[in-house]
């Protein structure tokens, strides 16, 4: 159960985030917690959750070790501040900044080069699902931007299927729709990495998830979790999904 914060929260307010989500969430023993803040707040994310469960992500990760990249994240930064985890090939990073299928591949390979387990996202925008190439995308995603790993780096990652059109728009894929897209996901993983690789693979749903629909999209045997945006934010709505 992992929780996107995108571009929002101080150092202050991930503390009190954290003050009141913990208690919580103490005894939430079923599943992995993840929540992944901007850059500047991973230390005090780190910091408030010690002693607890809950692990603390980055939002993306540069491909490169060090060098001339303004503006980029290494993953040597990101293990020093505390993170362990990382998102990658966002949708909001595809569509605002440029990300591509080999860029997504080189940022999950930096990332497991450096001990940081990848959440690697892939989803079709409206137009492709309305004119039926929602399968062809995720493919052309899966073989572009993580068939490239090895069998021993695919056993490391997480993939978070997120239709682009349900992003912050209020739209959810019916548990239906999610589960035929994880289902496609799977099938390209046994093709590439085998029977035992696909089915131990965890493929989170991203997408407008709160708490009233959690259960019914958990309630899919094809979904190993979700990836939550904007309702991650509130630790009371953040803590009732990881109790779905």
């Amino acid at each position: 159960m992992a929780g996107n914060w995108k571009m929002y929260k101080t150092p202050a307010d991930t503390i009190a985030f954290f003050e009141k989500f913990r208690p919580l969430t103490e005894r939430s023993e079923h599943c992995e917690i993840v929540i992944c803040p901007p850059f500047t707040n991973l230390a005090a994310a780190v910091d408030a959750v010690k002693g607890s469960r809950i692990r603390v992500g980055a939002q993306n990760i540069a491909w490169a070790r060090e060098g001339a990249f303004t503006g980029e994240i290494s993953g040597a930064m990101i293990v020093a501040a505390g993170a362990t985890y990382t998102i990658v090939g966002h949708s909001e990073r595809r569509q605002y900044f440029g990300e591509t299928d080999e860029t997504v591949l080189k940022r999950t390979q930096a990332a497991l080069h450096s001990g940081i387990t990848p959440i690697v996202c892939v989803g079709e925008r409206l137009e492709e699902r309305e004119s039926g190439h929602t399968e062809a995308v995720l493919i052309r995603q899966f073989q572009n931007g993580i068939a490239g790993l090895t069998e021993a780096q695919f056993a490391k990652i997480a993939i978070a299927y997120e239709p682009v059109w349900a992003i912050g728009t209020g739209k959810t894929a019916t548990p239906e729709i999610a589960a035929d897209a994880h289902r496609a996901i799977r099938a390209q993983a046994r093709e590439k990495f085998g029977p035992q690789a696909a089915e131990a693979i965890r493929i989170l749903y991203g997408g407008s998830v709160k708490p009233d629909n959690t259960r019914v999209l958990m309630g899919q045997p094809e979904i190993d979790g979700v990836l939550v945006g904007g309702a991650s934010l509130d630790p009371v709505s953040f803590a009732s999904i990881v109790n779905f």
